[in-house]
């Protein structure tokens, strides 16, 4: 089954705040890993603990896209980078 892809209006704004590469590193990945199986674990995706952000993380170098997945809708809800053992979203550090 095939799935589309949503991004919330604050997922594309952090989107948007990634240099030109890096949001068609993000984007490329998301299509890859998303688009079929986005609820299988895999080494890059996984699910999370109850947190307000998501249900899941996908792993793209040291980005993360967070999402949600509903009936045939993957929905992006935010995207942030790491450093270290920190993450970032709009430039704030963000606790899971």
């Amino acid at each position: 089954m095939k799935f589309r892809v949503k991004f919330t209006p604050n997922a594309q704004a952090h989107l948007r705040s990634f240099k030109k590469f890096e949001q068609q590193k993000i984007v490329d990945a998301i299509k890859q890993q998303l688009l079929n199986e986005p609820l299988t674990k895999t080494q890059n995706r996984k699910p999370l603990r109850n947190n307000p952000l998501s249900r899941w993380e996908l792993r793209v170098e040291k980005y993360r896209v967070f999402y949600d997945v509903e009936i045939d809708v993957v929905e992006i809800k935010a995207i942030g980078h790491k450093e270290h053992n920190k993450l970032f979203i709009a430039g704030k550090e963000f606790t899971l």
